[in-house]
């Protein structure tokens, strides 16, 4: 039976239930229409074990009077809701309106819209992808190690061949020997000490330095010396001289240390082959030997020899000269092949040098 009591007499909850029986109505109303157009597909029937309960049918509609001069506002709201529902509102005068609304709900049917099957796929292309990652990275990996290892091998190929040419670069440079910063032959001839009788014995002559020099001597000349001039095919080895009966070896250089172990060789850059240069040879006169001690009994004509490696060449006195410490003009180039032998004199006093000149013969 309608119930007819107004809305204001309804509580919320009947409301409610009210709005909701003429939603379900609405829906009910669509879905025949869809039925009828053929867009509705039927439930495939699933055999079941057992066997389902009957369904219960749902309560019919209640139909609720709705004053709209009582309460304007509720019925508002009704016709409003049920207009958007697709429905007609029931008022207090429709009371035949909607007899054909007490048809049973049938169930909304949900058609699935994705595709499950397509999961596992999803699945297996997504571990394959994962699997392709990672060899990338290991590749990368790999490929990274070997390029710093390579690297590596390079620098280290790169510093040894380096180094193999400094050492090959080093060994083929001469060595040179130290040139003191002052050369003595400059300003004095090679030779000078004090007398063995003097105090303090026989030692070097700074006497004969000119004293603005004296103290770069005394630091840089008299000093041992590391390495000498090599030895060539055309260096003078020793010399023999007649007269005096004679027969020495040539040391390389005039410093102290090379007069102690025999006649020593200006460094000039002559050797005795040249067709043009002066060979300056010295020896002391009272110590170490006494070599040139008898030089003053040379005369013009005198001959002697000088030998190297692979010859022996002939020389002839042509002059005999006492001259000052500082005279170091004898040393000089006088045109041709020849040679200055150059002692301190007199005896024991060492306060002159004698020179003698010779020109080579053949």
């Amino acid at each position: 039976m309608r119930d007819k009591r107004p809305v204001d007499e309804l509580s919320i909850e009947e409301l409610e239930r009210i709005l909701a029986i003429k939603k379900r109505e609405a829906r009910q109303q669509r879905l025949d229409q869809m039925r009828r157009s053929g867009r509705v597909l039927e439930p495939a029937v699933i055999e079941q074990p057992t066997p389902q309960p009957e369904p219960v049918p749902p309560p019919k509609p209640a139909k609720i009077k709705v004053d709209p001069v009582a309460s304007p506002r509720l019925a508002e709201m009704e016709r409003l809701a049920m207009i958007e529902q697709g429905m007609t509102p029931v008022f207090d005068d429709d009371d035949d309106v909607g007899a054909h609304r007490d048809t049973p709900a049938i169930p909304i049917i949900n058609i699935p819209t994705s595709n499950r099957a397509d999961k596992p796929k999803r699945g297996w292309y997504d571990r394959i992808l994962l699997m392709v990652e990672i060899a990338a990275v290991i590749g990368i990996v790999v490929i990274g190690a070997n390029l710093v290892g390579a690297i590596g091998k390079l620098e280290q190929e790169t510093a040894s061949a380096q180094a193999i040419q400094d050492e090959v670069r080093r060994a083929g440079i001469p060595t040179i020997e130290p040139t003191p910063t002052l050369r003595l032959e400059n300003i004095v001839l090679p030779g000078g000490h004090t007398p063995p009788t003097a105090p303090g014995g026989a030692q070097f002559n700074y006497e004969e330095v000119p004293a603005i020099y004296r103290p770069l001597v005394q630091s840089q000349w008299v000093q041992p010396v590391v390495s000498r001039p090599p030895v060539t095919s055309e260096t003078a080895l020793g010399i023999n001289i007649p007269r005096l009966g004679l027969d020495a070896t040539i040391v390389q250089g005039v410093d102290w240390e090379a007069l102690k172990a025999g006649v020593g060789q200006l460094p000039n850059g002559v050797n005795p082959g040249d067709v043009e240069g002066n060979v300056v040879l010295a020896a002391h006169n009272d110590i170490y030997g006494e070599l040139f001690r008898h030089l003053d009994q040379l005369q013009p004509g005198d001959p002697f020899q000088i030998r190297t490696e692979t010859q022996v060449y002939n020389y002839v006195v042509t002059e005999q000269l006492i001259v000052e410490p500082n005279d170091v003009y004898v040393m000089e180039n006088r045109g041709g092949s020849t040679v200055t032998l150059i002692s301190c004199y007199p005896y024991q006093v060492n306060t002159q040098r004698i020179v003698i000149f010779a020109e080579r013969t053949g």
